[in-house]
């Protein structure tokens, strides 16, 4: 049961970055929504931060969103109007300045398809949906805060002996994320240390390959995925694994933007080794070495 009560558990928060074009984000990544407050000036700060606010005792940078995307970017005029949508995404509360607050409505997250062409190269939208006869598009919020908050490169280069490096070469590991960015990062770490890999954007392309891997005596050693990605969620996609015999020697790491011990722990609760909260190399390349101990002492004693 718990499979099904993950990916239900996540509603989606409607918001609008024009007059007629609706917005959404996963309402896991949102702590609260605010009216728009005056903001204090962040010196030298990137062009689509307005400013910083207070609130419980955290200073917060607040991010015009639609300039953010490629929007006509608010004027003075509007921001009484505006909301302040407070997300904790890639280990750091931020708001979203936004022009407008729909509705927070309940999410099949199956039913999330990939963007149409005809939405053209917008690289901030990871899919779309249909609410009231009204297509929705799925902002890339850990995208759009690496544009904003670039990472700092030392958080992207895993540090490891020459002994490490040859447990892990053998190694068949399988990275699945939705996000274009998330999947650059995890490609750059492993693409910097000579490892291996190959790369799934969605759970149900995993699981597929997973299966055709172990039908052909072929199987992954590692699996690290996505928590939050629309269709097959890295939850489900733990629990699916964790319950067919042929995938069950899988190590598996999920990641997470969210900064919640709650996904910590439903990720150990469908079957997961381990659970991060991303994204830092060396986290990752040191639990993939826990995978590989974990299966060599399996091996040893079979």
């Amino acid at each position: 049961m718990l499979k099904n009560a993950t990916n239900q558990s996540q509603g989606m928060l409607l918001f609008r970055l024009t007059a007629l074009q609706r917005f959404a984000i996963g309402t896991l990544k949102v702590k609260e929504i605010v009216p728009y407050t005056s903001l204090t000036a962040i010196p030298h700060s990137h062009p689509t931060v307005l400013g910083a606010t207070s609130l419980r005792g955290n200073t917060i940078p607040v991010i015009d969103m639609a300039k953010a995307v490629g929007y006509p970017p608010l004027t003075a005029s509007e921001l009484e109007q505006c909301f302040i949508v407070v997300t904790d995404c890639r280990r750091m509360l931020v708001g979203f300045l936004v022009r407008g607050i729909d509705k927070i409505i309940e999410c099949n997250w199956h039913n999330i398809e990939a963007p149409p062409r005809t939405l053209g190269q917008n690289i901030f939208v990871t899919g779309v949906t249909t609410v009231e006869n009204q297509l929705i598009q799925l902002l890339d919020v850990e995208l759009l805060l690496s544009k904003v908050f670039p990472d700092d490169p030392s958080s992207l280069q895993p540090i490891l002996t020459d002994i490490q490096r040859e447990t892990l070469r053998p190694l068949k590991i399988l990275l699945v994320d939705d996000s274009a960015v998330a999947r650059k990062q995890l490609s750059q770490a492993l693409d910097s240390i000579s490892i291996p890999y190959f790369i799934a954007t969605n759970g149900q392309d995993a699981l597929d390959m997973l299966t055709h891997a172990a039908d052909a005596k072929s199987p992954f050693d590692i699996l690290v995925s996505d928590i939050e990605m629309p269709g097959l969620d890295g939850y489900e996609l733990a629990f699916e694994v964790q319950n067919n015999i042929k995938l069950r020697d899988a190590y598996i790491i999920l990641h997470t933007s969210l900064s919640s011990e709650i996904s910590v722990s439903q990720a150990h609760q469908v079957g997961a080794n381990e659970a991060l909260t991303k994204f830092e190399a060396n986290e990752l390349i040191h639990a993939m070495l826990r995978g590989a101990e974990k299966k060599r002492s399996l091996k040893a004693s079979a």
